[in-house]
């Protein structure tokens, strides 16, 4: 036995002798080389990673980092790098940041880096795989990252879910005013994998006021959703829930805290006219209240000017006045129903008051209209000494027939003698030039004084003056074809009819009156007028 050891020692003695005289090292030869050096130099597979393992530090929770992994081409050739891969453990997530390796094939030699973004979720170490496909001999390249997720300080106790939430909490702070909030969330996929939206809600009471508005269903890589969360009280006082979103990511939860406080102020008499509010019109008027003074004796008249001081259309949809036995009226030729005011325009509003009872009045002109609150109430006062009797004013006839009762035979007379007459009062317009608005608001004020069957005085704004039927009278810059009836006097003018009614009450007086005229005159009764 120990010759054969003696023979095997001089055996291995002569061969390393002769290796060493022919100058020749044993690296040459792959069986007699360094394991670790082998690796290391890659053996021209193409692109390697210069660090196999990359160290990335301490990463705080919820905090993001760059980490970046060099490679180099050991080949002869260039290397074109392909599709990478990331598999992160539970504790991150990780996507690629930048990509410098694909921008242009990399020379032999060459280097060139990729930056992987970590995004610390929960305490504990972290590791990321890496691999990279290539166009090198070996076409596949790996590289591992490692590190810590530090958890410190409010943190400590912290869970960062695979669906990232901004703002992680909403305060809507205090609110005064009656009116809704809307706060936005934004979910982003921080994951580098598509996740699902299972279910979201807002948990809470039922009078916190909180409700959700979201379209969230699937969300890929780095994608993100909004959710709109609305807040109207119901309830003074604190507030407060949790929007939940539950997803199919490995953290299933995300959460972000609702609170806000209602404190609204006290609620003080409402205004006349309300503020303006954009896209509404806002009708305003030019007094805040209509007041016809004291001792009022007769019909009196006081117009208003209704503005649109919105910036929207707004249309007049009605105006009233509840009282309805007081004396007040309005004319409709200037603020009507279905009135149009655009913005800045205007439309006047008259209102008259014929008192039918000594005292004073209380009431209010409605107008309702689209605009902002849709109502404008302007108060209506006035202290009457004396009463107007209603059967002296002027009424204006429909177009189907009069107002007051009116015989077969006599209404079929009148309307004979509207057709034979109507081409003589237009050319009687014509003549005088006439272009009045409202023809009818010329006998405001008139009242018959005495009163026949061909003739009548009339008394208004202008005097007293004697009325002679189927005979034409101007009043008021206005040719009046006039027909006495049996009840009053008709004034026709253009299509337009206006009755003035005779107040019995007045016979007497005429009686007395017509007393002073001839016997001819006499015999036609207390009514008739004198020549």
């Amino acid at each position: 036995m120990r010759s054969h050891f003696l023979k095997f020692t001089a055996l291995i003695f002569t061969f390393c002798m002769v290796f060493s005289m022919h100058g020749v090292s044993y690296a040459q030869y792959p069986g007699f080389g360094d394991p670790g050096a082998r690796q290391a130099g890659g053996g021209g597979d193409g692109l390697v990673a210069v660090e196999l393992n990359v160290d990335g530090g301490t990463i705080p929770i919820g905090a993001t980092s760059q980490v970046v992994i060099r490679f180099r081409n050991d080949g002869s050739q260039p290397v074109q790098t392909g599709i990478i891969r990331l598999y992160p453990s539970s504790t991150v997530t990780a996507q690629v940041a930048l990509n410098q390796c694909q921008d242009e094939p990399l020379p032999a030699g060459a280097e060139c880096a990729i930056a992987i973004s970590v995004k610390g979720l929960q305490a504990g170490p972290w590791r990321a795989e890496m691999l990279m496909t290539h166009s090198g001999r070996a076409r596949l390249v790996a590289a591992t990252l490692s590190g810590v997720v530090e958890a410190s300080g409010e943190g400590s106790d912290n869970l960062t879910s695979d669906i990232e939430a901004v703002p992680e909490e909403i305060d809507f702070g205090s609110l005064k005013a009656s009116q809704k909030l809307v706060e936005p969330v934004v979910l982003r996929n921080i994951t580098s994998t598509p996740i699902d939206i299972k279910n979201i809600y807002v948990d809470t009471s039922e009078q916190a006021g909180y409700s959700l508005k979201t379209e969230c269903a699937t969300l890929q890589a780095g994608q993100s959703c909004l959710a709109l969360i609305s807040w109207s009280p119901q309830l003074k006082g604190r507030s407060s829930g949790v929007l939940v979103v539950e997803h199919s990511g490995p953290a299933g939860l995300t959460s972000v805290s609702l609170q806000g406080e209602y404190d609204p102020d006290d609620v003080d008499q409402a205004e006349v006219f309300p503020r303006a509010i954009p896209g509404k019109g806002l009708l305003v008027s030019s007094q805040t209240e209509i007041d016809f003074g004291q001792d009022v004796q007769t019909a009196s008249t006081i117009t208003v000017s209704l503005v649109n001081s919105g910036d929207a259309d707004l249309t007049i949809k009605d105006i009233t006045i509840p009282g309805s036995d007081n004396g007040l009226s309005f004319k409709g030729d200037g603020c009507a129903a279905g009135t149009v005011l655009k913005p800045i325009e205007a439309c006047p509003l008259t209102v008259t008051w014929s008192p039918t009872r000594i005292g004073t009045v209380f009431d209010d002109v409605q107008i309702v209209h689209d605009g902002a609150r849709g109502v404008l109430v302007l108060p209506v006062r006035g202290e009457a000494t004396s009463t107007v009797s209603q059967d002296q004013k002027a009424i204006v006839l429909s177009g189907g027939g009069l107002v007051s009762a009116v015989d077969e035979d006599v209404e079929q007379q009148r309307a004979d003698a509207r057709q034979a007459n109507q081409e003589r009062v237009a050319g009687s317009a014509a003549s005088y030039g006439l272009g009045v608005v409202n023809p009818a608001g010329t006998l405001d004020g008139y009242k018959i004084t005495s009163f026949s069957p061909d003739r009548a005085i009339i008394n208004g704004p202008g005097g007293s003056r004697i009325v002679f039927n189927d005979e034409e009278v101007v009043i008021g810059g206005v040719p009046w074809y006039v027909m006495i009836q049996k009840n009053g006097i008709e004034f026709l003018h253009q299509g337009q009819r206006v009755l003035l009614l005779f107040d019995r009450s007045l016979s007497s007086i005429n009686r007395v009156s017509a007393s002073s005229n001839s016997s001819a005159s006499a015999s036609s009764g207390g009514n008739d007028v004198g020549n």
